[in-house]
Order: C-alpha cells, then sequence, then structure tokens
C-alpha cells in the first residue's frame, strides 16, 4: 500500500472495514489534567519555550493549575526558564513532576538526566516514546491547564503528541520573516488533519520599543501576524516586543515574573474554552 494522502478519493484501497487503531496513551489512574493546549512552530528560534512559559505563568496566576510538559527532548529549555535545577522525584510506578515557585508543575528530560547539559542523542522512536512517558508516568496532580511545549516542525515527536495526547487545541508561534505564511501553513495543515483546532497565532520578536522616546521599530519586517491569521481563519493573535528585560528575566529563571500583557487576549478565550 502506498503512503496515505488522506484524500480517500484518490485512493484505491477500501479502508471501510479497517478497524481504526487507538493510539491514545493513558494518563496515570491516580493524575488529573483537564485541558492540554500544544505550542507549536514551523521552525526553531521563534520562541515557542518563552509563550508556552508564559502562557502557563498566566494560568498559574488566574487561580488554575497549570503544567508544562516538555516535549522539545533534544532542546529542554523550560526547567532554566522557571528556575529549576534539581532531579525529578519518583517511585518504581511513577515519576513525580517539579514544582516552580509560584506552583507550575513542569516535566522535562533535563529533570532526569545525570547532568542539565548532557545531550540528548537519541533517535525519533525513543525521543517520542519518552514524551507518551511524561503523559502517562507523571503524577499530574489536578491540573487544569497544560502545556506542551513541541519541538519545532511536523515530524515524529509532534505526531506522537496530536496522536497519543487528548489535545484540546494549538497555539502557533511564529515570527514576522518572509517565510511566515508558508511556515504556519504547514502547522495549520497538520492540525486540520489531526482535527485539531487553531486557538490562536502568536507573533514573537514583532517589534522593539524604545525605551526613551517609546517609538516601535518593526526590526524583522511589518508584522503579519494579521493578515496570517485572516488567511488561516485564525480569529485570536498576540504580539510580543523584543525586549532586553524579558530575556534577562528568563535566563535568570524568573519567567513567572515576566508582564505578560500581551497575550492577556489569547489567555482570556483559552479560560472560556470556546
Amino acid at each position: 500500500m502506498s503512503e496515505c494522502t488522506h484524500d480517500c478519493s484518490t485512493c484505491k484501497e477500501n479502508c471501510s472495514d479497517r478497524q481504526e487503531q487507538d493510539l491514545s496513551a493513558k494518563l496515570n489512574p491516580a493524575a488529573s489534567v483537564k485541558k492540554v493546549i500544544a505550542v507549536v512552530s514551523g521552525k526553531g528560534g521563534v520562541g515557542k519555550s518563552l509563550i508556552t512559559s508564559l502562557l502557563a505563568s498566566e494560568m498559574q496566576r488566574r487561580g488554575y493549575q497549570a503544567a508544562v510538559l516538555d516535549a522539545d527532548i533534544t532542546g529542554p529549555s523550560i526547567p532554566k526558564a522557571f528556575g529549576i535545577h534539581e532531579h525529578a522525584r519518583g517511585t518504581e510506578d511513577m515519576l513525580i513532576p517539579s514544582y516552580s515557585n509560584k506552583g507550575t508543575q513542569i516535566m522535562s528530560v533535563n529533570l532526569i538526566l545525570d547532568n542539565e547539559t548532557d545531550p540528548v542523542v537519541w533517535r525519533g522512536p525513543v525521543i517520542a516514546g519518552v514524551v507518551t512517558q511524561f503523559w502517562s508516568d507523571v503524577l499530574w496532580d489536578n491540573v487544569d491547564y497544560m502545556f506542551v511545549d513541541m519541538p519545532p516542525g511536523t515530524g515524529d515527536v509532534p505526531l506522537t503528541v496530536f496522536q497519543s495526547l487528548p489535545i484540546d487545541g494549538i497555539v502557533i508561534v511564529t515570527s514576522p520573516q518572509e517565510l511566515v505564511s508558508m511556515i504556519v501553513a504547514k502547522a495549520v495543515n497538520m492540525a486540520k488533519l489531526m482535527n485539531i483546532p487553531v486557538l490562536g497565532l502568536v507573533e514573537n520578536m514583532s517589534y522593539f520599543k524604545c525605551p526613551d522616546c517609546g517609538k516601535e521599530y518593526e526590526i524583522f519586517g511589518e508584522s503579519k501576524v494579521e493578515a496570517t491569521a485572516k488567511e488561516f481563519g485564525i480569529e485570536h493573535t498576540a504580539r510580543l516586543p523584543i525586549d532586553p528585560v524579558i530575556a534577562t528575566m528568563v535566563d535568570a529563571g524568573e519567567v513567572e515574573s515576566v508582564n505578560a500583557d500581551a497575550l492577556s487576549g489569547l489567555a482570556d478565550f483559552i479560560e472560556k474554552g470556546e
């Protein structure tokens, strides 16, 4: 059988009699997670982990129990952003997530490595397996909103997450470069294939605001977030500036203290669950 294109009109195979395989991973019986939102990007270096951390911190600030599942196994930056450096604890049957200063639950491969600077030199299936274990083997404690920090692109791990976890929606993160429309299209089309709604589009590094005069400079070119959102029917957008203060705070493990007013509208939409 040739590779499936998901277009049944072009296929000679008879799939109607085939039983659909359930690829979903089971949550630990003692755990509880209500909403799962994946934060994705078509390419690396756009600040996806920052947006993940800010959204989780915002929901925690609003009185919900937030969590971050760090699915970016080869580039795990979530623990550093939250100032967590100790190893995660566990028993023979489960792992216990680490907690940030404000109470956000975190699980990342950097919390189980001998040294947080050790490289993860694993093949795709192994990496994907670790991600599902972070869902199934971790004692997530009454989580209202879990944000999954995805690796960039549409490869093994994103596919595993979309098939294995009960994703309620995705947030796409991009930057104002020329190829943004094509890159966003890849993420949108993958979400459509998996029947997962796109909750919002966030343009990071959208502009720089001069601290002296207050003028905004679009260093990486004119913002395309509104036009791109309209093109793909994405209702909610946000623009985050280039801000050295944010970078300094994240490097210091103080992402929970960053002002994330630019994401408040998107957080409102996620909170309403519409």
